[in-house]
């Protein structure tokens, strides 16, 4: 970069770079270039000009995350972005080096690189930094330790460098060569001489060397000899940045007038195709930095030194409204990079200051960095502790040193003996309640121990309270971790044991013994499974989501509502949602976010799934929302009481979830600013105070959801940033009330777990007030309180444990905009009653409906369940019974489903359960929508739909779509098979016996699927019969098995007919919904992979017709053999053929079985299958004249097609 001509108070710092001007004009340039600059002569203290603390950011939009100092009052002379770590790297104009780890800027290392030159450039390399001074380059580790230091001779003036290979290093300066290095010998190999003297920027395409001159040039110099290919004239003055990118080149500079050297505001850009200048770029700042930042065009960012930033396309016209400012600490900006993945930019100031500015809240600086490696922790504070009282534990994990002396430990007999500990005394509650019979003594509960449970005090002061706190040792052994005690069986990890047969022998009645359906955990990015749980038990939003059906083929809603209408099917039978997590994965927006774990941090538990899922939460919420606003609101659905708040262009959703809000924000200088905005969820922001005063969860939601904040806002009426004070009032309160916990830090979960300590005891207070009235309350007492019989109702002392959350809250907008919120009980519910609150005082009572929580456990990597209160309406539908009105709260951990008590849906132990997610409905919310479910899909999905493939040909076509007259009926037969590939490898280890244990299946994606006719003229001959394209790398296209070929599922390639998974996926719900019975053979496994869910009474599977209990499955090809006389599945599988055989054995099925009412005889043929089997070792015999179903007189008509 070159320094001269930015500003003459610089000059102390950076050497005249223009060695042929005059004298004179290097040290008193142009004043026009600092037109738009403040100095202040007096200077300001750095400790007095605040650091800007992190904003919000927005996604896609530039704006400052962080600020640091990296050395006070020494101005930054060059920043880099490391290219295979998280860190930026700052060089000082007193020669000093400090990284920054991270987005966060945390100080990673800090040295001293030159005593008495600035840093003039910094280039990462893989197991250091070079660092490039006046006259030295310098290699150093990440750490600081040198591992070369190569001296240039002292004449020499060197401003750039370019790394052209791993081992090839160009170094140029001021004077007319420039130094070939290579790092392996740290030897010069070429010396190149220049024309024009005074290269001070050097950058390298596939083309070119582009080396820049202090003259104003821009030359272009061969990759192998550096000749002077071709030579720019860009400016008359000086050349300031340039940067080149595809076929094109950006520069920046100064020109000659009158006067001195003056700023340019024109940007020369020249086409590296034509060799030729293109129409000069008129920018509305003094550029002195310029970058191409690529992402979706080629933008060019254009920065001044008193920092603005700009903006613009190379060949378009620069836009004022694209300026934003960086605002420095010191007058003067005086570095600037872009980082490799392009999401942040570093700004370096004359004051020492680092601004650091991105375009999402969670950048990354590299799209594939590295782990940094970090100081090892003291070896004596990373010591294990070591508790006396254990009897079993090692004293060798003591280092010691090798001695000969007598040890202190070794005591003699007299005084090591053991001395048994004395057991507490009975309490004396239960001695004077014990009824004896015999020996045996009964005794009630007097509920003052936790069950199980013994504390051993060793001071006889401990409060009443204070045995609850304590950790017991784990019931299953000393072997197990400590930490697997704390958490309770039922909110651990669950895992699916596959055996040989797949799934087919796993008991996951066990761990389900509802009629709710649960979700598969082994689909990657299935940390979703408890949200799914949640908006799936949300009646208004299940049923606005199974009435959608769009065209898009990936559309989240649409995918939501066919993973609903499962679980709707099920009776218990854990689903799982693999289409839908496969249309996630397609949506940029998730992967933008991070939503996307790889299989690796999913399994090891790296992601935080806490703030995972909240992100998710956010993302699903206006996912749906933008899903749903694109197509008419359907009128079924507006509010039963005329809400004016749904527009015609806004979504249900949006009535749900969405709160509308005013922002305003007022400035120092009264200046006001009030604008109309909207929410779909809040997130809690918790006090500062860390006292232990009691703070009522109702409280801290008022807070969150009416913010108010001091902030840096751009100011219209003071034309530049000032500090603002922004509040935020509600003007619509939603339907359900969605909140995030945001407990990320042990910060946050002192304050839950402090909140829910002083609600325990003034719980305890409370209740043992409101008893003692009446009589003498004791601990004792617990038990008959909680009892039918007794006077009042009162919780037991576990269950006031951990409590902080209300059940339900009560929200009630004033006149003056503002918003009272308050804990709402069941008495203040005899005092208003729901319905008159509602009306006629404007007070909305909100139930708790959901919780999501984090649990945590180290051995399992953490994950996610939820508690969910189910509603009547789907008791109703499981139990088949119209009087069922009971709720019922639930724990949902994958494929666990367990009923609870509603007192543990509030519990948070935050040692393992964190919560992260809320839900609240407004009370008889139900009630005001109309909750009926009109199928969408029709009988038109089965008609003839036009081919993804380019080059399919009619001549090609293998089926004939279903006419009009041909619908299926209720009971008709349908023939059915698929074929899949696969997406991902089995993962399986070997045990020590030989055996093998599968950990996770391979994933597996359908590729084709093929319906045939069941009856009728044209009988077996099909109507479906779809390749499905897919947009995922297929790993295995297993042709051997399936008949699927490379360039199949290609649209570009493939000759079949190709299509969407969910535009056959819609043919297949149609059939199921309308009722027709599938035939096929090994029909499980393919709804399973199409994920489907069948009910029993439409599968007709041969494979389970033709099976005697307890011994093998046979296969499709043996039985068709056996009954058939064909012979299939010669050289590949083929559906259709297939498909036709299935239904062929059906009817043999129904001939040898005399439709079903001769089991005996049946099973007399089963027998002589199996004993011919045997013989066989299940082999089908060589085939001597092939004979196949192609050929059978049945299916001649096939021939027409």
């Amino acid at each position: 970069m070159n320094f001269e001509g930015l500003d003459p108070g610089l000059a102390e710092y950076a050497p005249a770079m223009h060695s042929a001007l005059d004298p004179v004009l290097d040290a008193h340039l142009n004043p026009s270039l600092l037109q738009n600059v403040e100095l202040d002569p007096e200077g300001v203290a750095l400790e007095a000009l605040p650091v800007q603390e992190s904003v919000h950011i927005m996604e896609g939009v530039y704006s400052e995350l962080h600020s640091v100092v990296a050395e006070v009052g020494v101005p930054v002379s060059v920043s880099h972005f490391d290219l295979h770590e998280e860190m930026l790297w700052v060089g000082s104009h007193g020669g000093h080096a400090t990284s920054f780890f991270g987005p966060t800027l945390e100080r990673y290392s800090s040295f001293q690189v030159s005593g008495s030159d600035d840093i003039r450039q910094i280039q990462s390399l893989e197991n250091g930094i070079l660092f490039l001074t006046k006259n030295n380059l310098k290699y150093m580790a990440r750490g600081g330790l040198i591992i070369f230091d190569y001296l240039l001779d002292e004449s020499e003036d060197m401003h750039s460098l370019l790394l052209t290979d791993s081992s090839t290093l160009l170094i140029g300066g001021l004077q007319n060569h420039i130094l070939e290095i290579d790092l392996n010998t740290v030897q010069e190999t070429q010396k190149y001489t220049v024309e024009t003297p005074g290269v001070t920027i050097m950058r390298q395409t596939n083309r070119f060397f582009f080396c820049g001159h202090t003259s104003g040039k821009v030359s272009l110099r061969d990759l192998r000899t550096f000749k002077v290919e071709h030579e720019f004239d860009a400016f008359s003055g000086s050349l300031s940045d340039f940067d080149v990118h595809g076929n094109l080149l950006a520069t920046c500079g100064f020109s000659s007038r009158l006067t001195g050297l003056a700023c340019d505001r024109f940007l020369k850009v020249y086409d590296l195709r034509m060799m030729r200048a293109i129409t000069p770029l008129q920018v509305h700042v003094d550029p002195a930095f310029l970058r191409f930042i690529p992402t979706y065009t080629s933008r060019l960012a254009i920065i001044s030194q008193s920092g603005q930033c700009q903006f613009c396309e190379p060949t378009g016209l620069a836009n004022p409204a694209d300026i934003f400012h960086v605002n420095p600490v010191g007058p003067l900006l005086m570095t600037f990079d872009v980082s490799a993945s392009k999401q942040a930019l570093a700004f370096g100031d004359s004051e020492g200051c680092v601004h650091l500015w991105t375009d999402s809240p969670e950048p990354s600086f590299n799209p594939y960095s590295r782990e940094t490696e970090f100081a090892l922790p003291c070896l004596v504070d990373s010591l294990p502790p070591l508790d006396w009282s254990q009897d079993l534990l090692p004293l060798s994990l003591i280092p010691v040193p090798l001695t000969t002396d007598t040890l202190l430990s070794d005591w003699p007999a007299a005084n090591s003996a053991p001395a048994p500990r004395r057991a507490p005394p009975v309490d004396a509650e239960i001695l004077r309640t014990m009824k004896k019979v015999g020996f045996i003594g009964y005794a009630p509960n007097p509920r003052t121990r936790l069950r199980n449970q013994i504390p051993y005090r060793l001071k006889e002061s401990d409060s009443e309270f204070d045995s609850f706190s304590q950790v017991t040792e784990s019931p299953i052994g000393r072997e197990e971790e400590p930490h697997l005690h704390m958490v309770s069986k039922k909110y651990r990890k669950v895992t699916i044991k596959y055996s040989k047969l797949g799934l087919e022998d796993f008991d996951f009645k066990h761990y389900n013994k509802t009629l709710f359906a649960g979700l598969e955990p082994h689909i990657p990015n299935a940390y979703c499974n408890c949200m799914i749980q949640v908006l799936y038990f949300l009646e208004p939003v299940r049923c606005l989501i199974q009435n959608h059906l769009c065209q898009k083929e990936f559309c989240l809603a649409c995918e939501l509502g066919f993973l609903f209408h499962m679980l709707d099917l099920s009776r218990g039978d854990p689903c799982q949602g693999s289409n839908f997590l496969r249309a996630f994965r397609t949506i940029p927006e998730a992967s933008a976010l991070g939503l996307i774990l790889a299989d690796s941090d999913e399994a090891s538990g790296k992601g935080n799934l806490a703030r995972l899922i909240q992100r998710w939460n956010r993302f699903i919420l206006t996912q749906l929302h933008q899903d749903l606003q694109e197509l008419e609101v359907p009128q079924a659905y507006r509010g039963a009481g005329g809400s004016s708040f749904c527009s015609s262009g806004d979504s249900v959703i949006g009535q749900l979830f969405s709160c509308e809000m005013e922002n305003c924000s007022l400035c120092r200088c009264g200046s006001e600013t009030v604008r109309a905005s909207s929410t779909l969820l809040f997130t809690l922001s918790y006090p500062e105070d860390k006292t232990g005063k009691n703070c009522d969860f109702a409280q801290v939601l008022k807070r969150s959801i009416c913010l108010e904040q001091n902030t840096q806002a751009w100011c219209d009426n003071c034309e530049k940033y000032q500090p603002t004070i922004q509040t935020r009032n509600i003007r619509h309160l939603p339907d359900i009330l969605v909140i995030n916990c945001e407990v990320n830090s042990l910060k946050e979960a002192d304050f839950w777990r402090m909140q829910a300590e002083v609600a325990f005891k003034m719980a305890i207070k409370k209740h043992s007030g409101e008893i003692s009235k009446n009589k003498e309350f004791a601990l004792a007492d617990w038990k008959e309180l909680g009892s039918p019989e007794g006077m009042l109702m009162c919780p037991s002392i576990e269950e006031l444990k951990n409590v902080w959350l209300p059940f339900s809250i009560q929200m009630k907008m004033t006149k003056n905009k503002g918003l009272d919120v308050c804990n709402w009980t069941d008495g203040d519910e005899m005092q208003w009653g729901p319905a008159r609150a509602e009306e006629e005082h404007g007070v909305y009572v909100y139930d708790l409906m959901a919780t999501v929580v984090h649990i945590l456990d180290s051995r399992t990597g953490g994950s996610l369940v939820a508690h969910i209160k189910v509603g009547e309406t789907y008791h109703q539908r499981k139990e088949v019974s119209e009087g069922v009105t009971h709720q019922q709260w639930y724990l949902f951990n994958d494929f666990l489903i367990e009923p609870i008590d509603k007192h543990e849906a509030v519990q948070f132990d935050m040692n393992w359960k964190v919560p992260a997610i809320l839900y609240y409905i407004k009370r008889n919310l139900n009630s005001k929508y109309n909750l009926n479910i009109k199928n969408p899909i029709e009988a038109s999905v089965l008609l003839a739909e036009a081919s993804l493939a380019r080059k399919q040909r009619k001549t090609h076509t293998t089926f004939i779509p279903l006419m009009l007259n041909e619908m299926p009926q209720v009971g008709d037969l349908v023939g059915l098979d698929a074929e899949f590939v696969t997406l991902n490898e089995e993962e399986a280890e070997l045990r020590s016996d030989g055996t093998k244990s599968t950990i996770k299946p391979s994933q597996m994606s359908v590729a084709r699927i093929t319906c045939v006719r069941g009856q009728g003229p044209n009988e077996g001959i099909p109507f479906i019969d779809d390749y499905i394209s897919t947009q995922e790398q297929v790993v295995d296209y297993l042709t051997q098995y399936s008949g699927i070929k490379p360039g199949d599922l290609d649209a570009k390639i493939s000759s079949k007919h190709l299509t969407t998974l969910k535009s056959t996926y819609l043919k297949l719900r149609f059939l199921i919904d309308i009722g027709v019975k599938f035939v096929g053979h090994g029909l499980q496994k393919d709804f399973r992979v199409i994920n489907l869910m069948v009910p029993k009474d439409q599968v007709l599977d041969t494979v389970y017709l033709f099976h005697m209990p307890r011994k093998r499955m046979i296969s499709l090809r043996f039985l068709a053999w056996y009954f058939l006389d064909l012979k299939i599945q010669g050289e590949t599988h083929d559906s259709i053929e297939d498909a036709r055989t299935a239904l062929q054995l059906y009817r043999k099925y129904l001939e040898l079985s005399k439709n079903g009412t001769e089991p005996e005889s049946f099973h007399k043929v089963l027998k002589s299958l199996y004993e011919k089997g045997r013989k066989m070792d299940w082999k089908v015999p060589e085939p001597e004249g092939q004979t196949s179903p192609k050929n059978a007189a049945v299916f001649s008509s096939v021939l027409a097609l």
